[in-house]
């Protein structure tokens, strides 16, 4: 068992991944893409998909540590789509259409509209090409993306987010702009229980968390549980948190 401990989002988290997801999916995985980047002769770009409380910015932050200390592989770039988020001023000023009425965005942050979708494909389409560009970065102490918090540069990118295989219009050109994807999939029961601890761990009280966590991420849980577009490579979490195969 492979002990990760990381400062994720501003939020320490410990994660634990097993010997043999480590040697049987991970490594493989990152063999994969390091021949992917020589055969190509440029940058490859990963897209990971997974839904909210899978832990896919841990596994990434954990992916691009073991690219660096393995010799013969390339070193991992990781970011993620949550520097998309619409600023708190817009999700406070604007509304959804939701059972029948008017929502206003604040209170379902993270949901698909939530996100600045054109300035995500803008981006994701210069990470593509090989450009080297700025990159947001959600900060929840902001509750807000900081802008060019990160410069991307690296050979192999591995972008994730909830929606970025997501088969509704809009979302799903993101996909062929990837060399290759990876979704996560969970019980969702499994994802309620993680992201009630997580919303704990962040200062909520339980029944705060619990409020949350059903009206606004689990219709996302669903959502990408029910539309992500089959992944180049299918992972699944067992109820022992440990990794499989698909």
């Amino acid at each position: 068992m492979t002990e990760y401990r990381a400062m994720i989002n501003g939020v320490e988290v410990t994660a634990y991944y097993s010997d043999s997801a480590v040697k049987e999916i991970f490594i493989p995985l990152l063999e994969r893409l390091a021949d992917l980047r020589r055969k190509k002769g440029g940058r490859i770009l990963v897209m990971l998909a997974a839904p909210p409380g899978c832990g896919k910015t841990t596994l990434l932050a954990f992916l691009e540590k073991l690219s660096r200390e393995r010799t013969g592989l390339t070193p991992v770039q990781a970011i993620g789509m949550d520097g998309f988020h619409r600023k708190q001023a817009y999700l406070m000023s604007h509304t959804l259409q939701m059972d029948g009425g008017q929502v206003p965005m604040i209170r379902v942050k993270g949901a698909p509209a939530t996100f600045d979708l054109d300035r995500l494909e803008e981006s994701v389409r210069k990470v593509a090409a090989g450009e080297k560009c700025g990159w947001p970065a959600y900060d929840r102490l902001l509750h807000d993306p900081v802008e060019d918090a990160l410069l991307v540069d690296g050979d192999i990118v591995m972008l994730e987010g909830n929606y970025l295989l997501l088969d509704e219009d809009g979302w799903r050109g993101l996909a062929p702009l990837a060399d290759y994807t990876v979704s996560v999939a969970a019980k969702e029961a499994l994802l309620r229980s993680r992201l009630i601890d997580r919303k704990i761990r962040t200062g909520r009280s339980e029944a705060e968390a619990v409020r949350f966590v059903d009206f606004s991420d689990m219709p996302n849980v669903r959502l990408c549980l029910e539309k992500t577009m089959r992944a180049d490579l299918r992972l699944r979490i067992g109820l022992d948190g440990d990794y499989s195969l698909e």
